[in-house]
């Protein structure tokens, strides 16, 4: 009898993706999906390490499942992902009862890591190297390749699929993580990629999100040329059957002409570029070492606007960041207000051990500053968001639509037609009624109505 493995998931797109392929490798070493923790007798977490909640949300699970594990001891928990590789030993220390720490870079080695516990070896520890503990091409090495090749019913729709461009960061701001979790920045070659997509698109797959931590940085060489992103969007925008390119996550300094001259001219490649910006403060950003001023983002934005007038830009920020000062958050909300994001992800901050702001700054912002400044922040892109979406009434969009909504899910509604939810080129949620059939076809919705995070319509025409 096989054994049933059940993956949650804390984290970014990176993460999802991670576990997509974690999936893929128990399903070919023969095991099956489970429901429902209680249902499996592998339990996987694959963490995130990136802010404090995110950590305590998986050692608080951890914890509730002392007890099953003392019912059933042959259950095996796994901790993997940034958390396993940022905290490693202490993981056991603080619950004794997991079996495996599996680091990003050692996740192709989980199958065998897990015969190991089943059979009596003990916990098993597979982490990479600290970054500071050899030389570069060392520290590369240890951060392991995991891209298999690909399951289409592992993936949770198989019309789309996110594709790993590059690994690892270099830019070390001051308050991340990433670069020692992740590892060095590696790009893959773009062959590999363009073989991946390539075998996605014969699966049916119809939109691909290609992934980096900094994924606009991406370059390869290939037959002696060097591989830019825009490059290798051209390359991929001629595979059949794709009919959507996304991609994510920029950095400010690397949005450069010829990537959104690519935007601008590949019909495939959607109109959506998500570009953290994490502080209108110059005085902030220098802390965070972000590597470039507010000026220098604004000509960015200009860029965006002047060449691809129709892009939806999203961005994401921290408030409450070491020294933050009033003047300094009022200086974000002048950003925000110009900006005129799409949406935009806010944080409070919260220092990770290990960075150089935990080790070099105070988190000398209270609390309560920290929450009325993301409150405040929010609503002003709330408004924002609202009076974006309102143009849309009256329009016909086109959705690539993904299932029931979050609202049906929650409903259990398990009739024909329901509510179902998609998204169009510029990453907006579209919510209409249709029956369940419809799900991976791409649809026409005339917009009736809108709020700040969805457009609500009906649909007009169905292609398939």
């Amino acid at each position: 009898m096989s054994r049933r493995f059940y993956i949650e998931t804390v984290g970014c797109q990176m993460n999802v993706l991670d576990s997509e392929l974690v999936a893929e490798t128990l399903l070919r070493a023969g095991y099956t999906r489970a429901p429902s923790p209680r249902e499996a007798d592998t339990i996987l977490f694959n963490t995130c390490s990136v802010r404090q909640h995110a950590e305590d949300k998986v050692y608080s699970a951890l914890g509730r499942l002392k007890h099953l594990k003392e019912r059933r001891p042959q259950t095996i928990i796994g901790v993997l992902g940034c958390m396993a590789q940022k905290d490693r030993e202490a993981v056991f220390r603080r619950a004794p009862h997991v079996d495996v720490v599996v680091g990003p870079g050692q996740l192709g080695d989980l199958p065998e890591l897990l015969r190991r516990v089943e059979a009596g070896k003990g916990p098993q520890l597979e982490v990479a190297l600290d970054r500071r503990a050899a030389d570069r091409r060392t520290v590369e090495q240890s951060f392991g390749r995991f891209d298999p090749v690909r399951l289409a019913e592992a993936r949770p729709h198989p019309w789309q699929a996110m594709v790993r461009i590059m690994t690892g960061c270099d830019k070390f701001c001051s308050y991340c993580i990433v670069p020692r979790v992740r590892g060095p920045e590696q790009c893959r070659p773009a062959e590999e990629i363009e073989a991946e997509v390539r075998r996605l698109a014969d699966q049916g797959c119809r939109e691909v999100t290609l992934l980096g931590q900094t994924v606009n940085s991406y370059r390869s060489t290939s037959s002696g040329r060097t591989m830019r992103l825009s490059d290798l969007l051209e390359r991929l925008s001629g595979i059949e059957g794709i009919r959507r390119l996304r991609f994510v996550t920029n950095y400010p300094r690397h949005m450069t002409p010829d990537l959104l001259q690519a935007v601008r001219d590949l019909p495939k490649v959607c109109p959506y570029l998500h570009v953290p910006a994490q502080s209108g403060s110059d005085a902030v950003l220098r802390r965070m070492k972000r590597g470039y001023t507010v000026g220098q983002y604004r000509q960015m934005l200009a860029a965006i606007r002047q060449t691809v007038p129709q892009a939806a830009v999203t961005s994401d920020f921290i408030v409450g960041f070491c020294g933050e000062t009033e003047e300094d958050f009022q200086q974000t909300v002048a950003l925000v207000r110009e900006a005129r994001f799409k949406n935009a992800f806010i944080f409070k901050y919260s220092p990770r051990p290990g960075t150089k702001s935990a080790e070099l700054y105070a988190d000398d912002v209270p609390d309560e500053v920290k929450r009325r400044r993301n409150h405040e922040l929010l609503a002003i892109q709330n408004a924002i968001s609202l009076q974006e979406n309102q143009p849309f009434v009256g329009r016909v969009v086109e959705v690539l639509v993904e299932g029931p909504s979050k609202v049906a899910r929650k409903g259990a509604d398990s009739g024909e037609t329901t509510q179902l939810t998609g998204r169009t080129v510029c990453d907006r949620i579209v919510v209409f009624d249709g029956p369940r059939a419809w799900t991976g076809k791409f649809a026409r919705v005339k917009i009736e109505a809108a709020d700040a995070l969805t457009l609500f319509g009906r649909v007009v025409q169905v292609d398939g």
